[in-house]
């Protein structure tokens, strides 16, 4: 009896030992399929200076102990070279990164800590799902929001504070679900920095608590969450030179928050046709739903994301809000995702047990349960065809080129754009297209090239491709012809990359020498 006393010990920890290993594992693979697609991305000209570069900036800045300030979006947008980013979003969590700029100063050290955030979420998620339904579950699940379609399009999509929105989520949930409340107070209050709206997530997340009889810490956390992000927008951006109103998108409702939430309340058949059209709305929240089985309406807790979905489905002024691309769905995949193990876990506690073995036989050998093996409950079946569902998307999916040899490879485009960029001194301020400004932004001053004249000394744009914010590559064409013709010169050009530059203080003497027209501002460019 005491050796078998002490072997049960030893057993339980062996176990612990094999699960650390094997989330960690996964958990690892995640972040270096992550950082692998963000980086090969930047080798391959395919990162952007909106927004690559203007993060980049302002992590910088804070790097050398100074404001978070981004010159590409501040002259870009007529806000000035001293724009804060802090004037932008709410967003002081990304000062987190700034040490790491110590250890590499570029901005693929952004692209390499987004990926590791995203993948972070893994174990706290994977400790929630096992304790709802079973480790052969938490895995599957793991293993679907690894290469969901939200994940997946932030990771492509350079850099964003959204990257710390997953692993906070899953801490804040997992938390809660363990009992350990003021654990669970602090991921809330620290996803309140990474940007004004997450005080609406939290806020939604305490309207879940209050349906599951939670009712004074869901009280404080819905109050507290739209304080927050009344207080972001109205008093915390604007000290910092923003405007509460830049991206106030509802004029269909009214011109101010309270007149809105007045429309919406007496309209609610008007409003609920705005949430879900045109039809790109419906599309995207039916493949939010979809890619976890529709099992988060089965929670109260889906209705934590419903706040946010409201600011982005409403907004007519942002339609690319709507889409299912680019950072937006990654805010709600991880609340959506731990909505869904719990609706599994209600809907399986209704599941009689009768019929396990129609589940059980065909997938696991009964020898194995006698001795403690886990059976294949409905959860679990559940979880592995989401599973199953998001490996099969992967050859379509935004990771899909990395299947592909041809997407490690150089070709003609990629050596000219590179050979741009070597005839451009570092320490310069410099012009760049959108796609090149990344490969710039470590060693020089990057302003976007986009239609307007900086008289920067100098210049590389490209004539050949299409760059943001132009609409097409003639256009840019057109505005390397202009910058020639008004005292730039030439200095190299390749396959549809050109790079110019003046000498002196180019700026002055181009200002004094040729007046820029204010009708030419922005009139040839594509937002």
């Amino acid at each position: 009896m005491a050796d078998r006393a002490a072997a049960g010990p030893g057993r339980l920890r062996s176990l612990l030992a094999r699960t650390g290993v094997r989330v960690g594992a996964l958990t690892a693979a995640a972040a270096f399929l992550y950082c692998l697609d963000s980086l090969i991305l930047l080798r391959r000209f395919l990162a952007t200076t909106f927004d690559l570069v203007i993060f980049d900036q302002g992590v910088r800045g804070y790097a050398h102990f100074g404001a978070p300030v981004s010159i590409a979006r501040g002259v870009s947008d007529g806000e000035g070279a001293h724009f804060i980013l802090l004037a932008d979003h709410w967003s002081p969590v990304l000062a987190l990164v700034a040490p790491l700029y110590w250890l590499h100063d570029s901005p693929a050290t952004l692209l390499v800590a987004q990926g590791v955030l995203f993948a972070l979420a893994i174990p706290p998620l994977w400790a929630y799902t096992r304790r709802q339904l079973g480790p052969g579950a938490a895995y599957f699940v793991c293993v679907a929001y690894a290469l969901s379609l939200p994940v997946m399009a932030a990771v492509i999509f350079d850099f964003h504070e959204v990257a710390f929105v997953p692993v906070l989520t899953a801490v804040m949930v997992e938390r809660f679900d363990a009992g350990k409340r003021w654990h669970a107070i602090l991921a809330a209050a620290a996803l309140l920095l990474v940007k004004e709206d997450m005080g609406l997530l939290v806020a939604g997340f305490g309207c879940y608590l209050l349906l599951t009889r939670r009712r004074w810490t869901g009280l404080a956390f819905v109050l507290g969450g739209v304080a927050a992000t009344w207080a972001a927008t109205h008093l915390l951006i604007p000290a910092f030179g923003g405007s509460a109103t830049f991206y106030w998108a509802y004029d269909q409702f009214g011109t101010t928050l309270g007149s809105a939430l007045l429309n919406v309340i007496t309209h609610p058949l008007h409003a609920l046709r705005v949430f879900v059209t045109p039809w790109v709305k419906a599309r995207t929240m039916i493949g939010l739903l979809a890619m976890f089985g529709f099992l988060p309406l089965a929670s109260p807790m889906v209705i934590a994301v419903l706040p946010l979905l409201a600011g982005r489905m409403l907004a007519s002024g942002y339609p690319l809000w709507w889409q299912a691309k680019f950072q937006y769905d990654a805010f709600v995949v991880m609340m959506l995702c731990c909505a869904a193990v719990d609706g599994a876990a209600r809907l399986q506690r209704h599941w009689p047990q009768s019929w396990d073995r129609w589940l059980t036989y065909p997938f696991s050998r009964p020898a194995r349960l006698r001795r403690g093996g886990e059976a294949w409950r409905p959860a679990t079946v559940w979880a592995a065809a989401i599973c199953a569902a998001a490996l099969v998307y992967v050859p379509s999916s935004p990771f899909g080129p990395l299947l592909k040899p041809g997407f490690y490879g150089v070709n003609a485009r990629m050596r000219a754009a590179a050979a741009a960029i070597a005839h451009v001194p570092a320490g310069a301020e410099v012009e760049a297209s959108n796609n090149i400004g990344p490969r710039l932004s470590g060693r020089d001053t990057v302003l976007l090239f986009d239609g307007t004249p900086r008289w920067a000394p100098w210049v590389v744009g490209d004539t050949l491709g299409l760059d943001f914010p132009f609409c097409t590559p003639s256009q840019q064409a057109q505005e390397v012809a202009y910058l020639r013709a008004h005292g730039y010169a030439q200095v190299f050009a390749d396959d549809g990359y050109v790079v110019l530059h003046r000498p002196g203080d180019a700026r002055t003497a181009q200002a004094l020498a040729h007046p820029l027209p204010a009708a030419r501002l922005h009139t040839n460019v594509c937002y």
